[in-house]
């Protein structure tokens, strides 16, 4: 996917995310999909976040004359593809409970956690967004402002993730089960050029479908399919690594030409 350009036109903000940004996409596993609540995808993902607190807090202390103490780095879930619900944000917070500063967006304003300024995500360290309908989740984005605070926090050092819609939302385009159906879904945030199939083998139809929209057109090649258990690692735009948890969790590139499988590491 290195190389490729998104063909929609972005304001400041975004181009300046696709040149300075670090962007984790899960087709499926971390905690969502742990039945104990640990997941190694979420692991690597706390040190990625870790790296930026640190970083963050050394260059803070320097400013006042001082030396960077560690500090817990801080990560934000935002639910909103789920309707902010309550159980899946319950579980995000007891994944990363003592490992994070945990902190939530809900647009919904969801008790106890009440609706936030979402310029608040520019002070977070890792933001982690949750799977659902990712058509629901684009909307309520671009209503509240959510996609241009996206961008702006990525473009300063903060890092995005996201699983399933969380993983889509990314993209420019994306294989979705937001209208029922699966479907094609051409409205991404277009933060990486292409697009993106989630659960690849982990779903009915997942793998014939998307292999045939980016064969016939209707969805913008190259397209990145992602298996449960696996992500793709973005560093400023281009796919430099994929991560798994289990042993047949894969990512390919799909194109007209059929599918590649890259290579990976196993954490």
């Amino acid at each position: 996917m290195a190389g490729q350009t998104t063909s929609g036109a972005h304001n400041t903000m975004m181009d300046a995310a696709l040149n300075q940004s670090t962007i984790v996409a899960l087709g499926g596993g971390g905690f969502s999909m742990s039945e104990s609540g640990t997941s190694a995808i979420d692991d690597y993902l706390l040190e990625l976040a870790t790296t930026v607190r640190d970083k963050r807090s050394t260059e803070a202390h320097h400013r006042r004359g001082g030396r960077g103490a560690s500090v817990l780095p801080r990560v934000c879930f935002v639910p909103t593809a789920s309707g902010d619900n309550p159980d899946y944000i319950h579980r995000f917070e007891a994944a990363f409970d003592g490992r994070a500063e945990t902190h939530v967006l809900s647009l919904f304003g969801q008790s106890p956690w009440g609706y936030q300024d979402p310029k608040m995500l520019q002070d977070m360290d890792l933001i982690y967004v949750g799977g659902g309908s990712t058509a629901n989740l684009l909307t309520l984005w671009r209503d509240h402002g959510v996609d241009d605070i996206m961008a702006l926090a990525a473009s300063r050092g903060t890092i995005l993730a996201g699983i399933s819609a969380g993983a889509n939302c990314w993209f420019e385009a994306s294989s979705t089960d937001s209208f029922g159906p699966l479907a094609p879904l051409s409205d991404g945030l277009g933060l990486i050029p292409g697009s993106a199939c989630p659960h690849y083998h982990g779903e009915p139809g997942r793998a014939e479908t998307f292999r045939r929209w980016i064969e016939a057109g209707q969805l913008p090649g190259p397209g990145l399919a992602i298996d449960d258990h696996a992500a793709v690692v973005f560093e400023n735009f281009r796919a430099t690594s994929v991560i798994a948890e289990k042993s047949e969790a894969h990512a390919y590139i799909v194109d007209e030409r059929g599918e590649t499988r890259l290579d990976r590491d196993v954490t």
